[in-house]
């Protein structure tokens, strides 16, 4: 609902076949996050903004967000391997899509917790400038709870109107 979306992209030092998917490591982000970055050659983050995210849609945002991770690292890399995404701008990058990429690919799952944990960080940021929403909790998703409070609150600021609007007049 207001979670940014990021693009990820991620350089690895080595390259296991497999790693779990990452929405099944939940409890433990945190630490696999701090590793990760410790064996990174290159990363980054990009965030793209709920109004944007409003004119542009969610896809072609998250696509945005990778493009500008892209430009921005120094080491470039021979090719980039993405979690299901076509006709992105690797700024002359060669990319390979990868359907389920989260579950079958080391770099794209390690990209998918970094996400993960810098999304949760900015919701908890949030949670401390909105309470009532109760971003700390529900990270941003959809939860009953959620709609609940923008039910009874009204949208703030940083919620996305075009994912609201179908169940906020």
């Amino acid at each position: 609902m207001n979670n940014p979306p990021f693009a990820k992209i991620f350089f690895e030092k080595r390259f296991f076949y497999y790693i779990l998917d990452s929405n099944n490591l939940q409890q433990i982000l945190t630490y696999f996050s701090t590793n990760i970055l410790s064996e990174a050659i290159s990363y980054g983050v990009g965030i793209i903004g709920q109004d944007e995210i409003d004119e542009i849609n969610i896809l072609n945002a998250t696509k945005k967000g990778l493009t500008q991770v892209v430009g921005g690292q120094k080491v470039k890399p021979d090719i980039i391997i993405v979690d299901a995404l076509n006709n992105i701008d690797t700024l002359g990058i060669p990319y390979t899509p990868i359907i389920k990429g989260d579950a079958l690919a080391y770099s794209i799952s390690c990209a998918s917790i970094i996400a993960k944990v810098t999304r949760d960080r900015i919701m908890r940021q949030m949670d401390e400038i909105y309470p009532e929403y109760g971003f700390a909790g529900h990270k941003g998703y959809g939860t009953a709870k959620h709609i609940a409070a923008i039910k009874e609150y009204g949208l703030c600021k940083i919620h996305r109107r075009s994912f609201t609007k179908n169940f906020v007049k």
